[in-house]
């Protein structure tokens, strides 16, 4: 299974950087994990939010194959606890799925098109963070759940 984390922008925080460098070499290599940052749109500052976002949408529909599992952040989806995320992660293991993208959109969220394409939405918090937090905390838990998922003891319950 292949796990990608697709984003739109770059991240230029460096103590961010340097904390997704402690968790990323970290994650399983059979989950075959990748950051994928997209450059923003170009004269975005010229687009309205919907036309910005519909150009977000063709970025990220260059990175998503048809038979892909396409799950996005969003502050409307549903939330779950460490645990029960390590369980999904595990069941898309033990199912047939090879390639789960997880979109991370931009300031504006995503377009109707995502909507329509997203497999799932899932929400980290009922409250908003930055885009490029957002990264840090998602690979985060998809360490957590890794460890949860060996019996190691990172996670506490």
């Amino acid at each position: 299974m292949r796990i990608n984390l697709i984003c739109i922008g770059k991240t230029d925080d460096k103590e961010i950087v340097s904390l997704m460098k402690y968790y990323l070499p970290r994650l399983p290599k059979h989950w075959n994990f990748e950051l994928m940052e997209i450059p923003d749109v170009k004269n975005a500052k010229n687009l309205t939010p919907d036309q910005l976002k519909k150009e977000e949408a063709k970025l990220f529909q260059n990175n998503i194959d048809a038979s892909d599992l396409v799950i996005i952040l969003d502050e409307k989806g549903k939330q779950f606890t460490s645990r029960e995320f390590s369980e999904k992660i595990d069941n898309w293991m033990g199912s047939s799925v090879k390639k789960v993208n997880i979109l991370i959109g931009g300031a504006y969220g995503f377009s109707d098109e995502i909507y329509s394409r997203a497999n799932e939405k899932i929400s980290l918090s009922k409250m908003t963070f930055t885009h490029q937090m957002i990264r840090l905390f998602f690979v985060e838990q998809i360490y957590r759940a890794a460890t949860i998922l060996q019996g190691k003891p990172y996670h506490n319950d």
